[in-house]
């Protein structure tokens, strides 16, 4: 009896069917995704990448608005525009005045959403109507808010001055928006504040404060409620409870709220110019940026200050970074 021998199929040496289609498969794959993203990619190359590039080139160029058809790729460079930026006495104070305006705005807005989202945790009748007048300031566009301001903080027609001549004694109006420096009396001395950069920091706060008022609103919604009930039993207050129950669960939301409002707190310009323009111990870096193209027609120092402008953002979300990941890992 003849024994039949297994027929095995026929393959071509060094070819694998599966890892052929396997490798098929993913550069199909590879493929399909380039071309999808490819929309979004062009769309970031023209409107960021293109753009960035650009003004680092400028910056290092001797451009102003009258040549700048010549300016090109190929220079000449230099680093003239940023020892102007640098050596213009107005740089240290710009920048210390756009940190304190950044720091006590970010703070501000979000201590005060912060206090908004827990005040209004229970329910009651009206409580979506209070919301929705909370969310106003944010609404409102800017203009018409900053105009709002300059009304209510005018020093002969202002509501803010009939109300302190009137009834709070005060000897005389003051002008909120172009003080650059104010005495106020405290402990019977005399201390000066600066009165311009408090009135657009409170600005800031009032206007920003319902974004982070959402964003806690939001996370409050899901933390769980039998937690601050068993402490609620055990005795503790309500300091204890929002220092052990709720602020451990809102604490990645704050650090998220810091970075975010401070990079745009920092990078702000249409809020500070409506108000005051710069001026009165106003003016924020990207007010100096606006001026060093419009008013002086220098095109490379502007693109200069806006680039000194990126590396302090780059040095702050470096060091804030390194803040979270020590705070997430714990001590």
């Amino acid at each position: 009896m003849a024994v039949r021998t297994p027929v095995r199929p026929r393959i071509s040496r060094g070819r694998t069917p599966g890892i052929i289609r396997g490798r098929t498969l993913r550069a199909t794959d590879a493929r399909w995704g380039l071309a999808m993203s490819m929309p979004t990619l062009l769309i970031l190359l023209v409107i960021v990448v293109i753009p960035v590039a650009w003004t680092v080139l400028l910056a290092f160029q001797r451009v102003t608005l009258l040549n700048i058809r010549s300016a090109g790729i190929q220079g000449p460079y230099s680093l003239a525009n940023v020892e102007q930026v640098i050596r213009d006495p107005g740089f240290v104070s710009g920048v210390l005045v756009t940190l304190a305006y950044s720091v006590f705005g970010t703070a501000g807005s979000i201590v005060i959403g912060l206090a908004a989202a827990l005040a209004l945790r229970k329910r009651f009748r009206g409580r979506f109507l209070v919301r929705g007048v909370m969310l106003l300031p944010y609404v409102t566009p800017v203009v018409a808010a900053a105009y709002v301001w300059q009304v209510m903080l005018n020093p002969t027609l202002g509501l803010v001055n009939q109300v302190g001549v009137n009834w709070l004694g005060w000897k005389h109006a003051v002008p909120f928006l172009s003080e650059q420096t104010g005495h106020l009396p405290l402990t019977g001395n005399s201390v000066s504040v600066p009165t311009a950069l408090i009135m657009v920091i409170l600005f800031d706060t009032w206007r920003y404060f319902p974004f982070a008022f959402l964003f806690f609103s939001a996370r409050m919604q899901a933390l769980a409620p039998e937690l601050e009930e068993a402490a609620m039993v055990d005795g503790a207050s309500t300091v204890a409870r929002f220092r052990y129950i709720i602020y451990p669960q809102l604490r990645n939301v704050i650090l998220l709220l810091v970075l975010l409002r401070f990079i745009w707190t920092f990078n702000k310009f249409d809020d500070v110019y409506l108000l005051t323009g710069g001026g009165a111990g106003t003016q924020v870096v990207s007010i100096r940026v606006y001026q060093f193209l419009t008013a002086y027609s220098n095109v490379g120092a502007s693109s200069a200050e806006a680039l000194l402008l990126a590396v302090l953002l780059g040095v702050f979300a470096v060091l804030f970074s390194l803040f979270q990941r020590r705070t997430q890992a714990g001590p």
